[in-house]
This record gives C-alpha cells, structure tokens and sequence, in this order.
C-alpha cells in the first residue's frame, strides 16, 4: 500500500460530483446525498482547506422535472433542460451551504473559458479573489449556451481544467464506483480495484470503462481528467459518493477509491505546462531592478520595471521577458495588451487606473504566471 502524503497534504481541492449520486439515478435531485455531500465539504474547510465544487446533475434535473422519459438528444431539448434543471441545483447548493454560514457562488463556464488565454485569466482571477473571500465556487459547464461541449464535453473535464486554473493540489472525482478497476467489475465480479498507479501509466486505458445512461463520464474521461490534472501537478483520487464520510477520509489519507498520482512537484509541472502552452506573441524589455528582481526574489513583473515593447498582443498572450542587452530572462501570460503596456510602462502600479481609465491588474505579470528561463 502506497502512502498518500501528498493527499493528506493537500490545502486545495476542487470535488467533482456526477449526475447519478445527485439525483438518485435520475430519480430528481437528492436532497439528502446534496445536504451530505456539502456538510462533508464545510468539514474540509473547517480543516483549513479550500474548496471548489465541479457538480454535474443539470441537464439530469432538468429531464426529471421536464417528465422527459430519457435524455434527448437534440440540442435544443438538452439546453432547456439545462436551463431549468440549473436554478434548481444551484438553489439546493444554496440552501445547503447556508446551513454552514458558507456562501456559495454560481460559475457557469464553457471548456474555452479556461482554455482561452484572457478568459483563462479573467476565471483564474475571479477564483481566487471567490477562495480568498471565504466563498465556496460551484461550478457546471454552461449547458444552455455550449453547442459542441454539450454534446462531447463532461464536468471530469472540466473538473480537471479548473485545477490547472487554480493551481489545485488534489482533484476528487466523486462517482457512483468504487474507483478504477483492473477489468469491468460489471461484467468481472473479481475484478481488483486499482488502489494506486502513476497517472500515465499506459496499462490504465486498457481498463478504464464507458460512462451510464445519465453521466457523460465513464473512466475514460476520468483517467483523461486525471492526465490533465496533472499538468499542473494535481493529484488525482477517484471514489465511490456513496461511501460515508469519503471527502474527510480520502483527504485523511485512508486507502479509499484510486489515486492516480503525478510524481511531480505541482509548481515544477505548472511552469513546464505554462511554459509549453502557447507561442511568444512579443516583448517586453526590463531594467536592471525588474531583472534582479524576478531572478532573486520571485515576485512579480510590475510595470515600472519595463522600459520597452516589442510586437503586437492581448491581454493572456505569452510574452519574453529580456534585459537590456536582449537575453531572455523569463517569459509569462500578461495582463495588459501591447498598447496599454506602452501606455502604462515605467510607471507605478497606482497610476494605471488614471492612465487607462479602468483599475486592473497591479501586476503586468503575475509570478503565478511566469516562468523564469
């Protein structure tokens, strides 16, 4: 048996429920098992941790309370009862998070919100400042306006991309098995369940299954969820819902459901993921302040210390980072176009509301988002 420290480590979490645990199987949506489910998440918190919510159960909600006799198949009959059965599940998360003195914040997003560079740092930001408030985001993919995601999309996707989003050390996928098993247990009854794996293991697809009838996500978009999760060096766990006290004791460590690991420093796998993602769109040139300080003490570039642009690019673009004499010294997403960095440059991070007019970022690129080459 594998040790988990790097679970009971964890201080982030972002929890993935499926459609099938939160309305009984399609039977509508189960107050009881949402009531539980979050009275075991506000114990999380209460240890320390933060807490983001990634809950299916929509579209599902919407079917029961549509009398639709199964999950339709045209787009628009899929985004009513997306529509419907969303005020319904954000109203029960509501109820019960208030239960705890907890506020809880709707967050529909599109896979693009979180793939999208200035989208990417507009949900980043908003989830941060959510978490730094005390406020716990439940978030669902938008089902009533996606048109491909709807159809080819899943919440343990999305799941796993809101944990690149928020740097999370550890993603939970709540499911209606047990875990990850050697073979079908369907169809095997002596199949082993995988209690830990490196996450890239390629003998993992072999077993990983399809989804049911209410879900989108079966194990395959599960061990793909937990692929991409580990980009940022989140570590994955996938559990059985119906187990008691499951989110307090896969945070405890307890040898429960599969974990998939990474085995790899979250910050050393975010920089790399960071650093691969997207193309330079320009440059920015620093004094030699902004160079010490980004090389010795890790913080942020502000714009006082740039001197200079080069190129053409939006808000979210990668940029190079260079010194006076031209060598590349770090690169990162930034906050501010090439024009308004023109505009702001050399100056104080006080001064960039008066100069554009509306107050932004203070920092033309945040250390969470910069890589040092």
């Amino acid at each position: 048996m594998t040790e988990r420290t790097e679970i009971t480590a964890s201080r982030r979490w972002v929890v993935k429920v499926g459609s099938a645990l939160l309305t009984d199987d399609g039977r509508g949506l189960d107050d009881v098992v949402i009531n539980d489910l979050v009275s075991q998440l506000a114990r999380l918190r209460d240890q320390g941790c933060e807490v983001v919510l990634v809950s299916s159960g929509a579209v599902a909600a919407g079917i029961v309370r549509l009398g639709m006799a199964s999950r339709p198949h045209l787009l628009h009959d899929l985004q009513a009862a997306a529509a419907v059965g969303q005020s319904v599940l954000v109203q029960s998360y509501e109820n019960a998070f208030k239960q705890h003195g907890i506020i809880s914040a709707q967050v529909l997003l599109g896979h693009d919100d979180v793939i999208a560079r200035d989208r990417y740092l507009n949900a980043r930001g908003t989830l941060n400042t959510l978490l730094a408030l005390g406020v716990v985001p439940v978030i669902n993919e938008n089902d009533t306006v996606v048109t491909d995601e709807i159809r080819f999309g899943d919440n343990d996707t999305l799941g796993a991309l809101v944990a690149n989003l928020i740097d999370a050390d550890a993603l939970l996928l709540l499911t209606d098995q047990q875990g990850l098993y050697e073979a079908d247990p369907r169809k095997n009854p002596d199949a082993a369940l995988v209690e830990s794996a490196d996450v890239h293991a390629p003998e993992l697809d072999a077993m990983a299954g399809e989804g049911g009838k209410l879900g989108r996500g079966g194990m395959v978009t599960k061990l793909r969820a937990a692929r991409l999760a580990a980009r940022s060096g989140t570590e994955t766990v996938i559990a059985s819902g119906r187990e008691e006290h499951v989110v307090a004791r896969v945070a405890a460590g307890d040898n429960i459901g599969t974990w998939l690991r990474t085995g790899k420093l979250p910050q050393n796998a975010r920089k790399q993921w960071l650093a691969s993602m997207i193309k330079i769109q320009g440059s920015v040139e620093l004094d030699a302040g902004a160079v010490r300080v980004l090389r010795e003490s890790g913080r942020s570039l502000l714009p006082v210390g740039v001197c200079s642009v080069q190129g053409r690019f939006a808000r979210g673009d990668m940029v190079s980072c260079r010194d006076v004499d031209g060598r590349e010294v770090a690169r990162g997403l930034v906050n501010y176009s090439a024009d308004e960095t023109r505009r702001i440059l050399g100056l104080a991070s006080t001064e960039i509301e008066s100069i554009l007019g509306y107050a932004g970022d203070e920092e033309l690129i945040h250390r969470d988002n910069l890589v040092l080459v």
